[in-house]
């Protein structure tokens, strides 16, 4: 991913489950730690005729947020979004990463984001990042079968090896048996998003739902991830 940082290792939490059943899942990393630098900027290096940042917003994100607005609309939009990010093979994140998170933080439903909007993203980015770098053992840049399996289980998440091959299939766009961070950030926010919604229907805390064809199409296409 562009802008880059040394990021600690960090543990996401585990999630209790339901009772009776194994958990469920749907634990999210965590930190307060800032990222590094962006492209063609140092860290702290004001960008020229803009001024300082705003209170409340942390001087290297403003940097960041005024490189990647190109068209100078205070609003950071997919396309913009897309171009400034890289997994870490230097292919750009997918619009598919994309819309989903500008999606996550757009508070007014305008389809971009603004400054304060973006610091949050960022600083989710970032944790998602130390999560991925954690359970990517063999320092491809890539996470495989078993690496997934392992960073869901610790997640909380009871998933069999054959959901987890589904997964690598749906998502590996090149064949290599394996998930870039931006397929990373797209399974695990839609795996915890569907499984929100399946517990709102767990009215039991069973574990099991029995559903009709209609609830079960309302689920899937209903379930924004």
């Amino acid at each position: 991913m562009t802008l880059r940082s040394s990021l600690a290792r960090l543990q996401p939490p585990t999630m209790a489950g339901y009772p009776g059943q194994q958990p469920y899942g749907g634990g999210y990393p965590y930190s307060g730690q800032q990222p590094g630098g962006y492209p063609g900027q140092q860290p702290g290096q004001q960008p020229a005729g803009w001024g300082a940042a705003p209170a409340g917003i942390d001087p290297q994100i403003y940097n960041w947020f005024v490189a990647v607005d190109q068209d100078r609309s205070g609003q950071i939009n997919t396309v913009e979004l897309q171009a400034a990010l890289r997994n870490n093979n230097s292919s750009q994140f997918s619009p598919e990463t994309c819309r989903l998170m500008i999606g996550m933080f757009d508070r007014d439903n305008s389809g971009t984001i603004d400054l304060n909007e973006f610091q949050s993203l960022w600083n989710y980015i970032q944790q998602w990042k130390q999560c991925f770098d954690r359970y990517d053992m063999d320092r491809s840049g890539n996470i495989e079968a078993g690496e997934l399996h392992k960073v869901l289980t610790d997640m909380g998440y009871r998933l069999s090896p054959q959901f987890v091959n589904t997964v690598i299939y749906r998502f590996d766009t090149v064949y290599r048996r394996s998930l870039k961070f931006d397929d990373f950030i797209t399974v695990s926010v839609m795996l915890k998003n569907y499984t929100e919604a399946f517990r709102a229907r767990d009215v039991q805390q069973t574990g099991n739902v029995q559903f009709n064809y209609d609830d079960f199409l309302c689920l899937v296409f209903g379930c924004k991830p």
